[in-house]
C-alpha cells in the first residue's frame, strides 16, 4: 500500500529533508562543528541551530498561523496547531560520529497528535504518519510486530542521563526487563527508537524523562501502525509527562506491568 501524502505532512516532510541534507553535510567533517553545552551532559551544535531554522522557515511559510514548540528556540505562537520539533535528536551521537540520530517533527491538533515524520539521513529512511492514514516508511505501510509474550521480545530504552534523581527507579526497571526479555537496545535516539517500534523491529520501548519533542511524532508513528503509547499510569498523557510506554498491544500490556511494579510513586 502507498501513500498519499496529506498537504501539511508533505511540508513537513519537506521540511524534514531540507534538515537532513544540513546534519548530512556537517557529519563529514565532525571536527569542524562547534559544540556547546546547555547543561551538564547535554549539548547543542551549530548544526541543530541551522537544522531548526531551516524546520521553521519551512513550516512558516506555508503555515505562519500555526505555533511552534522546538527544542532549540522554545515555544512561540499561540494556535490550535502546534509544531513540535526537534531538529537533531541524539546529539550525542552526531558529535560521537556514531550513525543514530534523526529529524523529528510532529504537528498537534488541540494536543494530540496529527502528523508525524522522523527522518533518519544516514540510512535515508523516511517515517511518516497522519492521524487516521497509518503510518509508513518510504512510503510503504509499516504495522507493528505481532509478538505476543513478552520473554520473546527485543525492548528499546533509554537511559537517564540529565537528571539523575530517578536512575536508581529506571535501574530497577532495567533489571526487571532485561531478565523478562531476550534483549534491551539503547541507541540513543528516542523518536528512531519509537520508529523502529512502529516499524516492527523493536516490540517495545519505555522511557524516564523525555521532552515532548522526543515524542510527538513518534507517539503517532505508533498508534497509526496499530500500536499501543501511555504513561505509565497507563494514560495518553505521555507528552506532559515525560514517561513512555510503548509497543505492540500485548507486549505493551507486559512492559507496562513490569514498569509499573518498579516505579517509584510521585
Amino acid at each position: 500500500m502507498y501513500q498519499t501524502l496529506h498537504p501539511m505532512l508533505h511540508t513537513a516532510v519537506k521540511a524534514a529533508r531540507k534538515a537532513g541534507a544540513i546534519i548530512s553535510r556537517a557529519s563529514r567533517d565532525l571536527e569542524s562543528v562547534a559544540v556547546t553545552t546547555k547543561r551538564q551532559k547535554d549539548f547543542v551544535t551549530e548544526v541543530d541551530k541551522a537544522a531548526e531554522e531551516a524546520i521553521i522557515g519551512t513550516l512558516k511559510t506555508a503555515y505562519p498561523a500555526h505555533a511552534i514548540l522546538a527544542e532549540e528556540s522554545g515555544a512561540s505562537g499561540d494556535s490550535e496547531y502546534t509544531w513540535v520539533i526537534d531538529p537533531l535528536d541524539g546529539t550525542t551521537n552526531f558529535i560521537h560520529g556514531f550513525p543514530q540520530y534523526a529529524v523529528s517533527i510532529g504537528l498537534l491538533h488541540k494536543g494530540v497528535p496529527a502528523q508525524a515524520v522522523v527522518f533518519d539521513p544516514n540510512r535515508n529512511e523516511l517515517f511518516t504518519a497522519s492521524k487516521g492514514r497509518g503510518a509508513f516508511l518510504n512510503e510503504r505501510r509499516i504495522r507493528v510486530s505481532r509478538r505476543a509474550h513478552l520473554d520473546d521480545a527485543l525492548i528499546g530504552t533509554g537511559f537517564p542521563f540529565r537528571d539523575l534523581a530517578r536512575l536508581e527507579e529506571y535501574i530497577r526497571m532495567f533489571r526487571q526487563v532485561t531478565q523478562k526479555t531476550v534483549g534491551v537496545r539503547r541507541p540513543g535516539a528516542a523518536s528512531l527508537d519509537l520508529a523502529y517500534v512502529a516499524a516492527g523491529r523493536l516490540d517495545g520501548f519505555w522511557e524516564i524523562g523525555l521532552s515532548p519533542w522526543d515524542m510527538a511524532a513518534g507517539a503517532l508513528l505508533i498508534l497509526e501502525a496499530g500500536g499501543l503509547v501511555a504513561d505509565f499510569d497507563g494514560e495518553a498523557k505521555y507528552l506532559d509527562t515525560g514517561e513512555v510506554v510503548a509497543g505492540c498491544p500485548k507486549v505493551f500490556a507486559q512492559l507496562l506491568a513490569v514498569v509499573q511494579a518498579e516505579r517509584t510513586r510521585h
